[in-house]
């Protein structure tokens, strides 16, 4: 019986330790800002495509 007390003290400590918890919140911040900054990366593209192909549409007119 000795020999469980210091095992279950050891238990409860790891069980209060929050340092794998703040990990995780830790990384779904980080995929959370990488989906954001994907998703307003690809909308410009595409914003910034359609602009360039308006321009090049008007110069190929203008060529001699």
């Amino acid at each position: 019986m000795k020999n469980l007390i210091p095992m279950y003290v050891k238990i409860q400590s790891m069980l209060k330790d929050e340092k794998g918890a703040t990990m995780v919140e830790y990384a779904l911040m980080v995929a959370l800002i990488a989906v954001v900054c994907i998703l307003s990366v690809t909308g410009i593209g595409t914003s910034a495509n359609g602009v360039f192909s308006s321009i090049s549409g008007k110069l190929v007119g203008l060529a001699p």
